[in-house]
């Protein structure tokens, strides 16, 4: 008879505990969908807003004529031209020196002191704010060279940018190569480098390439760094020891200003950047699934 009481007050304490659970999930599981839908609220809203001020901008001249003057019409030719150009040479400054220092990193360096060191300085840099490192160049480069801006130190500027972005992915990707693979390229008396190049890289590229993506995503929309390095200009230019035109910048410039013009050419650029961002975003997860599938 006792036997069966404590069981039955067990069974009831069990209960209580049950009960009490799924009403702490409950209200946990709301407050996450509410917060999930506050936010998703205002992104909605902001590219709501986006897309309905920029919809009347988006047109040909936009892609074929210069940045106007006041109270003229225009496009953001000259100004896409820089950003990709600035964009390119700094994916191209970034991702050798990224991949390079992760391979050391996630080979050479993974159990000696100086390698952690080397991480956590690439983590200070990876969340550094970007006018600081615009700061950096201004100063170490722009200032050097009798203060002249132009768009080589606009993409050195963005380089900073990309390379701890390129260095940790680098890192985790070739970390999350089985070491059975290495070891057996090892025991068939493979050089260690030729391991590196020809086995990890192979396996590793898909991770590689989509952390280069979102570098390349990330330095796209960067205004502050340009500010100090490559400046701006109105008129089409191809000289890189120049001041360059960017979409950015343009942006920022016009954005604030007095005519109605050139606040319609800030929203049909930030539109089209927008688009651009997730075309590339899209592109660095296809190519990340396309992996996953592969490997499955």
């Amino acid at each position: 008879m006792s036997v069966a009481t404590v069981t039955e007050r067990e069974r009831q304490v069990a209960d209580r505990l049950y009960a009490r659970r799924r009403i702490r999930n409950g209200i946990a599981v709301f407050m996450g969908c509410l917060t999930a839908a506050f936010g998703l609220f205002f992104l909605g809203w902001i590219l709501w807003t986006l897309v309905s001020k920029a919809a009347g901008g988006i047109n040909i001249p936009l892609f074929t004529q210069m940045t106007p003057p006041p109270m003229q019409e225009g496009g953001l030719l000259n100004a896409f031209f820089g950003s990709a150009v600035m964009c390119a040479l700094a994916i191209a400054i970034g991702t050798p020196l990224g991949v390079a220092a992760g391979t050391w990193l996630s080979e050479y360096g993974r159990t000696r002191k100086v390698g952690t060191v080397v991480r956590f300085i690439n983590d200070i840099l990876l969340s550094a704010p970007s006018i600081v490192l615009g700061l950096f160049v201004y100063t170490a480069f722009v200032m050097t060279t009798g203060g002249r801006f132009s768009a080589l130190a606009g993409s050195l500027a963005l380089a900073f940018i990309v390379l701890p972005v390129v260095v940790r992915t680098t890192d985790e990707m070739l970390q999350l190569v089985p070491t059975q693979m290495r070891e057996a390229a090892l025991s068939l008396g493979v050089p260690q480098w030729k391991v590196v190049v020809q086995v990890l890289y192979r396996s590793a590229s898909a991770g590689i390439v989509t952390g280069v993506l979102l570098a390349l995503a990330r330095i796209s929309g960067e205004t502050a760094p340009l500010l100090f390095t490559a400046f701006g200009n109105q008129y089409w230019n191809s000289n890189v020891m120049q001041p360059m035109a960017s979409v950015p910048v343009v942006m920022y410039q016009y954005a604030g200003s007095p005519y109605e013009s050139w606040q319609q050419l800030a929203w049909a650029g930030a539109l089209v950047l927008t688009c651009f961002v997730l075309l590339v975003s899209l592109g660095a997860r296809a190519i990340l699934l396309r992996n996953k599938i592969s490997h499955d």
